[in-house]
């Protein structure tokens, strides 16, 4: 039996969505990362740093006797940048792949990050040009999202698509132009670069997905990837920043895996009105009562990006509504480690 810990989350009063499986073979952590609370957050400066500092201090305690780490991108949120002592002498550390499926910002940040590792193990930092690698993945415009009409918005949503895509080509353009970033395997490291692959610890099996879009299609934010992870007849499915799901081939995905736990981003409300705009928050709504009306898991947990504003709960309460009608166990991790709702609810 696997067991799940939900370590830190935006629901406990700082930016994060760290989780911790634990099997019989191995400890996974996935998104050791933390980070304060934005302007607007309902709270005061010294109650956001502490709980920065409270978040913190227990994703350190979980990566006490973890035996691999699991990255997805290159957020603060989701990593520690600058502390080599986290990440030596583990199993392995999977990290979002550098070199393609990237913005210029997450490249920045992965070259400081490999550079940081490179030089506190003395382990090579490997740049060879390989033009080839962007072939390994299916092009996003396969997406099923694609072709879907929007009734009136649809002519807007195709000349948004047209420009998504035209951006998209001139990213491929750049990766092929970088130096390559390598793996490391030396010294007490063993990072990869795991999109799109399989990883067998004993009877544990970690699935990665291809890369996926941090958000909307097209989205400027970059490439997350999601994870998988099945052990003795269960599984868990994790995102960490695709935004709801806001694409439908998403929500197909997550139906398709028909997990026993789901650890979920959400929208983010607290920019509804300006990153998020009403269609696309419907079609997140919408994709999500999918997954609640299809899956039959044990606990969904839907949380990092969502309780970051108080109206929260009312811009998505479709979607809570329906978890109840179905009497589906749906939470904030708050809500379920502690019994309590998230910070911003009790502001």
């Amino acid at each position: 039996m696997l067991r799940i810990d939900l370590v830190q989350f935006d629901s406990y009063g700082a930016k994060s969505s760290c989780i911790k499986v634990i099997t019989r073979d191995v400890k996974i952590i996935i998104d050791p990362g933390v980070a304060i609370m934005h302007p607007s957050f309902p709270a005061s400066l010294d109650d956001k740093i502490q709980w920065l500092e409270e978040g913190r201090h227990r994703i350190y305690n979980s990566l006490d006797d973890a035996d691999i780490i699991i990255i997805t991108h290159y957020h603060y949120d989701h990593y520690f940048p600058d502390d080599p002592n986290i990440y030596g002498g583990r199993l392995a550390i999977f990290t979002k792949n550098p070199n393609i499926y990237i913005n210029d910002s997450q490249r920045h940040r992965a070259i400081e990050f490999l550079t940081m590792l490179s030089e506190s193990f003395g382990v090579e930092l490997g740049k060879v040009n390989q033009p080839e690698l962007y072939n390994v993945y299916d092009l996003v415009d396969e997406l099923r999202s694609t072709t879907i009409d929007f009734g009136e918005y649809n002519d807007r949503r195709k000349e948004l698509l047209a420009k998504g895509k035209a951006w998209f080509l001139k990213r491929m353009s750049k990766w092929l132009k970088w130096d390559y970033m390598d793996e490391m395997y030396a010294h007490g490291i063993n990072l990869i670069y795991p999109e799109n692959s399989v990883y067998r610890f004993g009877d544990t099996v970690i699935r990665f997905t291809p890369p996926l879009f941090h958000g909307i299609e097209y989205s400027r934010v970059g490439w997350v990837y999601a994870v998988n992870i099945e052990y003795d007849d269960e599984k868990v499915f994790y995102s960490s920043d695709i935004n709801g799901p806001i694409i439908e081939d998403y929500a197909d995905m997550i139906i398709d895996e028909d997990p026993d736990y789901i650890i979920l981003d959400g929208p983010m409300t607290y920019m509804f009105g300006y990153t998020l705009n009403r269609i696309n928050l419907n079609r997140v709504l919408t994709n999500v009562i999918r997954i609640i009306e299809e899956v039959d898991f044990e606990l969904l947990i839907w949380d990092h990006h969502l309780p970051r504003e108080k109206k929260f709960r009312e811009r998505t309460l479709s979607v809570w509504n329906r978890a109840l009608e179905l009497d589906k166990n749906m939470y904030t991790a708050r809500e379920y480690r502690y019994g309590r709702p998230p910070i911003v609810e009790e502001l």
